[in-house]
């Protein structure tokens, strides 16, 4: 019924707050199926923390917050957990998979990102 009262109008995901207004978890899902990767709870994670941070700042620094997810997954192995989670980057693919533009420099080997 609200698709005939609101035609055009998008369902927000509750658990993905700052997501851009035509992403949803299948869209990830199919970006990361083509790219060999299903989707674990830490993706989820830096998805929404990838999302979340691009909604309080218009311009993203890639080092800002490459090290931030560096530091959010330290117990676990930190940025070599983040590549073997994101072979393609943490950043760039995670960006990918979160429907967000990569910042630039993020395709740059040394900012986050191996593509």
């Amino acid at each position: 019924m609200s698709d005939i009262m609101n035609p055009g109008a998008t369902t927000r995901d509750d658990a993905f707050p700052s997501a851009p207004a035509d992403w949803t978890r299948e869209d990830a899902a199919r970006a990361a199926e083509a790219d060999g990767i299903e989707l674990g709870e830490d993706h989820w994670i830096t998805i929404k923390a990838l999302q979340g941070y691009f909604q309080q700042h218009q311009r993203p620094n890639v080092r800002e917050l490459h090290d931030a997810l560096d530091e959010a997954f330290h117990a676990k192995g930190g940025i070599k957990y983040l590549y073997a989670m994101f072979p393609g980057g943490p950043v760039a693919q995670g960006c990918k998979f979160a429907g967000l533009q990569p910042p630039a420099g993020a395709a740059n080997p040394s900012f986050g990102s191996v593509q």
